[in-house]
């Protein structure tokens, strides 16, 4: 990679344009003026032709499930059998679990750890002084170890350490710790925004823009806190106008509000509801009122103030992370709510005209038929307008994941047999649950329906697809227990 040749960086984000690809792209874009910078969201011939011609390539990965597709993997191992001096980087939020990364894809030359707004930049100019020394009279071998200046990068060493429980050896990793959070200081204005955005529709957005990093709660099966941090960090609203500006420029006309929990930007030490309140009007000004949503809340930050604010400035809906019905599995979860104050957000936000919508998980290790049936139970009281079912999903270094390794697959309801009522389906206890849970939520709406035969089998194949992705995870994390099992005690 001779420095002579024009600096062309990819940056794949699978399926979606996310908003961490489009803020690093345009952070790129910025550094490297006469370069180009290029943001793909599907491997298609085409797009496989941008990856040929790139000498930096970044997978901007989000799901775990991203780690084991294939059509991944062979595309990076393609790279770099063609063109070994092509830089492949992987980045996202699979990146807090890189003793995975780099075990499954082991032609990665580095994985950027945690936010990488700091580290990309330099990382690809460090590689760039590199290929300038190999190059000079003066050439000496440097590897990334010199690289600890900048830090927030994980990387494979040549030498094995320990055999997984499979009998496999796992490669050594070196990791070099990411800066603080909180020192980094950067201008999160200028996107990098693809000109077939406005085709992109994320639960019917085109785009969902982060007004604040950071999260308050303590969730076992949440990452935020641990990537984000607990502090939270809000964009200055000057900042989000102008992105917002932006994005409509190029096309975008629905845009969702994110961040985790809407109504904690500028939180300090309580919520600041003025400042959330004025940043929702004034972005509402622009997109007008039925092009805006700020959907994620939870039940313990907001009130009437806020959810008039929604009602008026936005689509006028809310989703609360409500969970399950049972308070000895919130308890387990470390929700930091039970079923009473869920029950009263779900009421005051239909006073305040604001519809509601519920996310719930089962399968959770520790849930017992009692906990489900008291799940069922709030269902019918809380008479939701929308209702999302999920399978407790293990990722790599929460919680969850923990007390899924320490959970025999035997006892694990993502592994065992269900018995009951659908045991002609074939299905495992998990799957059972979320496909009951989608059926009984129908009739229990605000505006119940009976479910039909076509409702049924979308929601039988859901429960499925969930419990088939959910086992591929927990196989994985099982070969990985030693490496990413944490203390969270420490």
């Amino acid at each position: 990679m001779p420095s002579s040749k024009k600096t062309e960086i990819t940056i794949y984000s699978p399926n979606y344009y996310t908003y961490g690809a489009m803020l690093i792209g345009g952070i790129l874009k910025n550094e490297f003026k006469n370069g180009k910078v290029n943001l793909i969201n599907n491997l298609n011939p085409q797009n496989k032709k941008i990856l040929s011609n790139s000498n930096f390539i970044i997978f901007s990965l989000y799901s775990t499930l991203h780690i084991l597709n294939q059509e991944i993997k062979d595309t990076i191992n393609e790279i770099k059998l063609k063109s070994p001096d092509t830089k492949v980087f992987v980045a996202g939020a699979i990146s807090a679990y890189y003793e995975i990364i780099l075990n499954e894809m082991t032609n990665v030359d580095a994985v950027i750890v945690g936010e990488g707004e700091y580290t990309t930049p330099n990382l690809i100019k460090y590689f760039q002084n590199t290929e300038d020394t190999k190059n000079s009279k003066n050439s000496k071998n440097i590897n990334l170890e010199d690289f600890k200046e900048f830090g927030g990068i994980a990387y494979l060493s040549k030498e094995n350490i320990k055999e997984n429980i499979q009998g496999e050896n796992l490669n050594k990793i070196s990791i070099q710790e990411p800066k603080m959070n909180n020192s980094i200081e950067l201008d999160f204005s200028d996107l990098l925004i693809p000109k077939d955005i406005e085709k992109q529709s994320i639960r019917g957005a085109n785009v969902y823009i982060e007004t604040h990093r950071g999260c308050l709660g303590n969730c076992t099966f949440c990452q935020v806190p641990e990537f984000f941090g607990r502090d939270i960090r809000s964009k200055p609203l000057e900042l989000i106008l102008k992105e917002v500006k932006n994005l409509k420029k190029h096309g975008v006309k629905r845009i969702a509000i994110s961040g985790g929990t809407g109504s904690l930007y500028n939180f300090k030490k309580s919520s600041n509801r003025n400042l959330f309140i004025e940043m929702i009007e004034k972005v509402s000004s622009m997109v007008g009122s039925k092009n805006l949503s700020v959907p994620d809340m939870r039940v313990d930050y907001v009130d009437s103030d806020i959810l008039t604010a929604v009602r008026n400035n936005t689509v006028g809906w809310v989703f609360y992370g409500i969970e399950s019905g049972s308070n000895k599995l919130l308890s387990d979860m470390k929700k930091g709510t039970n079923p009473e104050k869920n029950l009263n957000a779900i009421k005051l936000a239909k006073d305040c005209g604001v519809k509601v919508g519920g996310s719930f998980i089962v399968g959770y290790p520790t849930e017992r038929e009692v906990d489900y049936l008291m799940t069922k139970d709030f269902l019918v009281d809380a008479e939701l307008d929308d209702v999302f079912v999920s399978s407790a999903e293990p990722i790599p270094k929460t919680r969850l994941c923990n007390k899924v390794l320490e959970t025999k697959k035997e006892d694990n309801p993502t592994f065992k047999s269900h018995k009951g009522m659908y045991g002609k389906l074939n299905l495992t206890e998990s799957e059972a649950r979320c496909f009951d849970l989608l059926l009984h939520a129908e009739m229990w709406r605000s505006v119940p329906r009976i479910p039909n035969p076509q409702i049924k089998k979308i929601y039988l194949d859901e429960a499925k697809t969930q419990g088939n992705d959910i086992r591929n995870i927990t196989n994985l994390v099982y070969e990985y227990k030693d490496l990413i099992y944490k203390d969270f005690n420490n």
